[in-house]
């Protein structure tokens, strides 16, 4: 990967995105030992919410990371993610964090997901997470990752592991719900893993490479 970067050069900073506390507490540890100081939303106070408003995963994080890198001057990171369910047509999709209104909480999305598919055959209820991840630096093209998880839903909630739909999405050939799943496998296997694992190369590559 060729020469790391020189000794003493100041380290670029980098904003997480996201308003979600359990999201940014999960991308910390998959960024951990990459050459950027981390910050998160926190750490800029009065930064506006912003809007979600692009029909697709990739287009909302590439809105989030852009707006964070124009309102802060950093290099900003931002993830959308969501549970795309083949029985109801994608649902819930790039709406996952509000599928049951303003104001839900997970355990309000959980039981409206259950109620949906409460007729729907085992075999049927085949489900992935999707995770985009975009990266916008101030002066450089904004570059986007994807990840994918392929699972089912179960009928109830297992564990009580994670966060959002985690319950209730079991991992084919593990048998258990992402919730049942200790910090460290999760990361081995989720889509927001194997997004982030695009990152990290990348970020690899553009930060410690002989350039």
């Amino acid at each position: 990967m060729g020469a790391p970067r020189e000794a003493g050069r100041p380290r670029p900073t980098l904003v997480l995105a996201t308003a979600n506390p359990d999201k940014a507490q999960e991308m910390a540890a998959l960024l951990a030992g990459l050459p950027f100081t981390l910050r998160s939303r926190a750490d800029f106070p009065g930064l506006p919410q912003f809007p979600e408003t692009a029909d697709t995963f990739r287009g909302n994080a590439v809105l989030k990371a852009e707006a964070v890198r124009d309102a802060t001057g950093c290099a900003a990171l931002g993830d959308d993610s969501g549970l795309c369910v083949d029985a109801l047509d994608g649902a819930p999709g790039v709406r996952s964090a509000r599928y049951a209104g303003p104001g839900c909480t997970y355990a309000d999305n959980n039981r409206k997901l259950l109620d949906a598919l409460k007729d729907v055959p085992e075999e049927a209820r085949t489900a992935r997470f999707v995770c985009w991840v975009a990266v916008a630096r101030p002066g450089a093209e904004t570059v986007a990752f994807e990840g994918l998880c392929e699972g089912r839903i179960t009928r109830g909630p297992k564990g009580t592991g994670g966060f959002g739909y985690d319950p209730l999405f079991l991992v084919p050939g593990i048998a258990r719900t992402f919730a049942e799943l200790s910090p460290g496998e999760k990361d081995r296997i989720s889509h927001r893993a194997l997004a982030f694992a695009q990152v990290r190369a990348w970020a690899l590559c553009t930060f410690m490479g002989s350039g």
